[in-house]
């Protein structure tokens, strides 16, 4: 699979899963330990190799990063993990909202509204 998608796509990629454990724990500053448990947690799901090791995109270890954070502050893990599902979940709603809002701008009739004066 990873032959067919061209390197340039692949480092490019906020998604595709570069970094092995060892290396998401160095460079967030944690263990693999925290990593196995944000993923216990439910907050990230590794992809896994061929061999069955971790492997961690950048948008989950900005994801992890901002876990770290909050456990960092005194947060339970648990907590940490659920406060950023919803921040995550927040952000793309305002996203889809703000796409709506800027399509149906563009697509509003000109005239009145129907059934206005």
């Amino acid at each position: 699979m990873t032959a067919d998608i061209p390197l340039s796509d692949r480092l490019d990629d906020d998604d595709y899963p570069a970094y092995t454990m060892g290396r998401a724990a160095e460079m967030l500053g944690t263990t693999p330990a925290f990593l196995r448990a944000i993923g216990e947690a439910r907050l990230i799901t590794p992809l896994r190799s061929e061999g069955g090791h971790r492997r961690y995109s950048r948008y989950q270890l900005r994801i992890a990063a901002r876990a770290r954070e909050l456990v960092d502050r005194g947060t339970p893990i648990e907590a940490a993990c659920r406060i950023v599902i919803l921040e995550d979940q927040l952000e793309e709603a305002q996203r889809i909202n703000a796409e709506y809002r800027n399509r149906t701008e563009h697509e509003a009739p000109d005239g009145p509204l129907p059934g206005g004066s």
